[in-house]
């Protein structure tokens, strides 16, 4: 068993529900193997102990946790955390240009929505020449079927006619952008922010409200100096993981 922690977390000081908090606290504990595959964790009475909450707050953490299939309860035996049976790490937000322009392998796309004639309603990035109308799709990037990703997707309206349909649901954003005819991808930014679950994306990606999220907004303009392709995701944050090259 764990010691408890000598200062007790405080859990007031965030917006998000403390069940969910210590749900993350508790899952990067297995993550990192401080509660190894096979071993008992401790009691409900020593978490509510160490986290300084509820009992009922620590069986809905502990709850969501089972739920996810990472810890198994047995009737006077305790809890235990099981062995994974699939990858901890579904996709990565990749960080150079080649990488982004790879296909997840194994991943399905799914349309969500699909409007034509749309104004740009936020530019990330203060670049290019905003076109003066979009093709918009929402898309729902799955794997094994399970959601990772939604994406709002925004594509010069006169470009976009030149895209084969099946490419909507079988390409990502800057791929698209990328394979246009006629078309040389000049610049390209991407944004990286940590934030948390609103109450639609937690039902599209079906999980919990307030979870940790991975925002990622990216631009792309073509050699004319024109804003092409924004594309504005919400990675689930248990799914994802970013690696940086540093030399």
């Amino acid at each position: 068993m764990n010691q408890s922690p000598d200062r007790k977390a405080d859990f007031s000081r965030s917006g998000i529900s403390r069940y969910i908090q210590l749900a993350t606290l508790f899952r990067r504990r297995i993550d990192s193997g401080q509660w190894p595959v096979g071993q008992q964790i401790p009691t409900v009475d020593e978490l509510a102990e160490e986290s300084g909450v509820a009992r009922s707050t620590i069986r809905q953490a502990v709850g969501l946790l089972e739920s996810e299939g990472l810890i198994s309860r047995f009737r006077a035996k305790g809890t235990f955390v099981n062995e994974r049976r699939q990858p901890q790490i579904w996709c990565d937000v990749e960080t150079d240009w080649n990488g982004l322009l790879i296909s997840r392998e194994g991943a399905q796309i799914e349309i969500l929505a699909d409007h034509a004639g749309v104004p740009l309603p936020h530019a990330p990035h203060a670049v290019g020449t905003i076109s003066p109308s979009y093709r918009h799709l929402r898309r729902r990037h799955s794997r094994d079927g399970k959601a990772f990703l939604l994406a709002d997707v925004y594509i010069d309206e006169m470009l976009a006619k030149r895209i084969p349909e099946a490419a909507f649901t079988s390409k990502t954003a800057l791929r698209l952008a990328a394979s246009i005819p006629g078309i040389t991808i000049a610049d390209a930014r991407q944004t990286l922010t940590i934030g948390t679950a609103d109450m639609e994306t937690a039902e599209l990606l079906d999980m919990p409200l307030n979870a940790p999220v991975c925002l990622v907004d990216r631009s792309a303009i073509d050699q004319h100096g024109r804003l092409i392709l924004i594309a504005i995701g919400i990675y689930r944050g248990d799914m994802v993981r970013m690696e940086v090259k540093l030399r």
